[in-house]
């Protein structure tokens, strides 16, 4: 028996985690019907998955966002490259805001798969009393917004610090991005779990909700990818046309079917770098130029982030019976792409991060990690695509901002 679960266990380990993470959905999904009332025992993996996370992300935005601001390179500032990251972050916040648009549009309703109540919790009133409570959270004491995790607080002290480490020591640097990479290692170890926690928290939905549920993910997943697909092929294609004064097309096609295509199973913006140089190459883009700028953009340039952590947190603020109102959204789409920034490079980086969106409506840290679950849920497709658009689009501005100004080979 210990032979026959070890090899079962080894072929399992042979497949990456987003087909671990199908497997046990299918099993859970099995297990459920044929032993409902077992199954509903099975919710404490989830549980214990969610607090998991809930645990490690705030300590997580923090050391990302101080390391990252502290270990800045002094070096990048020629103007092109000032111009590409311009496009970046214009791409990012123009992302957030198709993403708002059409969450307001389909106002999908999700239920929780561990039912918290926090039905009578409602999002500022005006904009005076939005900002009042923004301040107050952004100078809450460092130690209580790390333990409330208070993520307005933890970005504005995490900043704080970063740009005082600026002025440090190397060696003090290296540790900060040490302590980074350590976090990151922890966030990672959790995340192997998630088949496990996955198969409990889908237990738990089906002998609670039933397959219903799912019809609640598959609408939350249609609004992802028409906002990510709609950023794809018509708002990209529209901020190069400004920018290059002609049909935008061929270079959008080209960049999707190599760099989106091979990111889209790749799943990895750092990993797709290497396809994405040979790509500038092929294009006659000069490589002073975009052997500087392709890092930086798999780093900063996250549209599809921006568009997961906006899409989730209006999802929550709508499930929870909360009112959107027009400067609630805007400053989503700010928060959503300040803090796309800092996903690349945690696996599940863009869903850790729909907390921080999610405190803007007063939605508290339990909340909000049960959506993350639901991301992992439907992360098999949700970060393909989001990968796919960021990569993809770390070339497009490249080669844009090189042909609008002229600096091919």
């Amino acid at each position: 028996m210990y032979d026959i679960t070890q090899k079962i266990y080894k072929k399992l380990m042979n497949y990456s985690l987003p087909q671990q993470i199908f497997i046990s959905m299918m099993i859970a999904s099995l297990f459920s019907l044929l032993l409902p009332d077992v199954a509903s025992y099975m919710a404490i993996l989830g549980t214990i998955f969610i607090s998991a996370l809930k645990s490690i992300a705030p300590i997580l935005v923090f050391t990302i966002v101080l390391s990252s601001i502290a270990n800045q390179q002094k070096d990048i500032n020629t103007s092109h490259i000032k111009n590409i990251i311009i496009l970046y972050l214009i791409g990012t916040f123009a992302a957030a805001l198709i993403a708002v648009i059409f969450n307001m549009i389909f106002q999908v309703h999700v239920d929780l798969p561990y039912n918290s109540s926090n039905i009578d919790i409602a999002a500022p009133s005006s904009i005076t009393t939005m900002f009042t409570n923004l301040l107050l959270q952004a100078f809450d004491n460092p130690i209580s917004a790390l333990y409330n995790a208070n993520y307005i607080g933890i970005l504005v002290w995490s900043i704080a610090l970063g740009i005082a480490f600026l002025h440090a020591k190397q060696s003090t640097k290296q540790i900060l991005e040490d302590l980074s990479n350590g976090i990151t290692y922890i966030v990672k170890l959790i995340i192997s779990f998630a088949p496990i926690g996955i198969f409990g928290i889908v237990c738990n939905v089906l002998s609670t909700t039933g397959f219903s549920a799912f019809l609640q993910y598959f609408e939350l997943l249609f609004v992802l990818v028409l906002s990510i697909t709609l950023t794809a092929l018509v708002l990209n294609p529209i901020i190069i046309y400004f920018y290059i004064k002609k049909n935008p097309y061929p270079l959008i096609l080209k960049c999707l079917q190599i760099s989106g295509i091979s990111a889209f199973f790749m799943r990895s913006s750092a990993g797709n770098i290497p396809v994405n140089m040979q790509l500038c190459e092929d294009l006659h883009l000069n490589k002073n130029i975009y052997s500087m700028s392709i890092p930086i953009g798999a780093n900063i340039n996250m549209a599809g982030a921006a568009i997961t952590i906006t899409t989730f947190a209006l999802t929550a603020a709508y499930s929870m019976n909360i009112e959107v109102t027009f400067f609630n959204a805007l400053l989503t789409c700010i928060v959503a792409s300040v803090s796309a920034c800092g996903a690349s490079g945690v696996a599940g980086g863009s869903l850790l991060l729909i907390p921080f969106a999610c405190s803007l409506f007063n939605i508290s840290n339990e909340v909000a990690m049960e959506f993350v679950s639901i991301g992992f849920i439907i992360g098999i497709i949700q970060d393909s695509m989001e990968t796919a658009l960021n990569s993809s689009t770390d070339v497009i501005f490249t080669a844009a901002v090189s042909e609008g100004e002229n600096l091919e080979i």
